[in-house]
């Protein structure tokens, strides 16, 4: 999505009206009807995927699919939903129900494209799902093109990215408010799972925002480590929640953004910083706007040159809809992004105006290539172009 979309569906959410370029589409009464997909013990209900839909007046939950059978049992009762709205095969409760939306809330990503599918051929006009994406480029190529061609839409759970404040960081750079913009640096959690796991369960989050603010991806060059040396075939392993090929504990990224800024993303196991280096640092020559992934305030700005000695002596000052070190005006903000409720109304906004969501094929897709960037590159052990010529796991080809 460009900044003019995101502008449009950022007055969206705030109240304002936005024209849909065409013949808006929404039921008759405007409601919506919902079935959630969770597998508890592989991925459960997400991060709150399966309650959303309680806080939005025109959406309501007609089927659970859970394949565990106490799981099912429990995730109905905690939507207070009878026990005939509960399946155990997915594939049934989207043939029967023909759904407006599908959750698909398993944290598992080896599952997410057989959902998507089927979804789609269910006739879902949108499908919320849970972060990462899928497993591969190849997968994300065949999701792309169904739904392409169903004209279905498709939103991925990224919270931070539909962050209004993004637009008022947007300005800050563009008035010039931290001078040239000189890079962007991310980091991961860098907890016990750092390295490529952190890559893809944290650092998507944080690569999707790089993204936001660099421009397409163009280029990766990157290297694995574990225990100190560079990362080789015996070092692969299967990595937990169905994220595939794995290696290393640690992996240092840079990537070259359309918009002519180098980004730089970085993961070590168990760095000490307590999570405190999740997110994001724009670094200016007159100022650095640093972004906090799921925290409120989302971003503050420190004036002044960052290489000069004073300049760590500068106030911080936090980042609002409405500016710098002003206060937040739109009531309960980060607990609607917290909750979902500004990405399911961005999702629902999209198909009534046939527009791609926030965060959509194209965007969640290019955190895949950014993602799979890593590992091309390392194996390769040169940097890499994208789109990316090999669709499968790097790491499956590793050796």
């Amino acid at each position: 999505m460009d900044r003019r979309q995101f502008s449009l569906a950022t007055l969206a959410l705030l109240g304002t009206a936005a024209h849909c370029s065409g013949e808006p589409w929404e039921n008759e009464d405007g409601s919506w009807t919902v079935a959630v997909i969770g597998h508890t013990g592989r991925g459960d209900y997400g991060h709150g995927l399966d309650t959303v839909w309680s806080h939005l007046p025109k959406t309501t939950v007609k089927g659970v699919a859970d394949a565990d059978e106490a799981g099912l049992a429990r995730e109905l009762s905690k939507l207070g939903l009878d026990s005939v709205k509960g399946y155990s095969d997915y594939r049934i409760m989207l043939r029967e129900l023909q759904p407006d939306i599908v959750a698909i809330c398993p944290r598992h990503v080896d599952q997410h494209r057989d959902m998507i599918l089927a979804a789609v051929n269910a006739g879902a006009r949108g499908i919320y799902v849970e972060k990462p994406f899928v497993q591969n480029l190849q997968q994300l190529d065949e999701v792309v093109k169904v739904c392409r061609e169903s004209g279905t839409k498709l939103a991925v759970a990224h919270r931070n990215r539909y962050h209004p404040v993004l637009k008022t960081i947007d300005g800050l750079i563009g008035d010039g408010k931290i001078g040239r913009l000189l890079e962007i640096r991310g980091r991961g959690k860098g907890d016990g799972r750092g390295g490529a796991e952190d890559l893809w369960v944290l650092g998507s989050h944080v690569l999707n925002l790089m993204a936001y603010f660099g421009g397409s991806p163009t280029t990766c060059s990157a290297t694995l480590y574990r225990q100190g040396r560079r990362v080789v075939n015996e070092d692969r392993v299967l990595g937990r929640e169905g994220l595939g090929w794995l290696a290393g504990d640690e992996l240092h990224a840079n990537y070259r953004f359309a918009r002519g800024v180098t980004g730089y993303f970085d993961s070590i196991a168990n760095d000490g910083t307590q999570n405190q280096g999740f997110g994001l640092s724009l670094v200016g020559s007159q100022g650095r706007i640093q972004i906090w992934c799921d925290d409120s305030p989302l971003a503050m700005i420190f004036p002044g040159n960052p290489f000069e000695s004073a300049a760590s002596s500068n106030k911080a000052l936090p980042i609002s809809t409405a500016g710098v070190g002003l206060i937040e005006p739109i009531h309960g903000l980060h607990r609607k992004l917290h909750q979902h409720v500004i990405p399911v109304e961005d999702l629902l906004d999209s198909i009534r105006c046939d527009r791609e969501p926030i965060c959509g094929l194209e965007d969640a897709g290019a955190t895949v290539e950014m993602i799979c960037g890593v590992f091309e590159s390392h194996r390769l052990g040169r940097t890499v172009k994208f789109p990316l010529v090999n669709r499968d796991h790097p790491l499956s080809k590793f050796g």
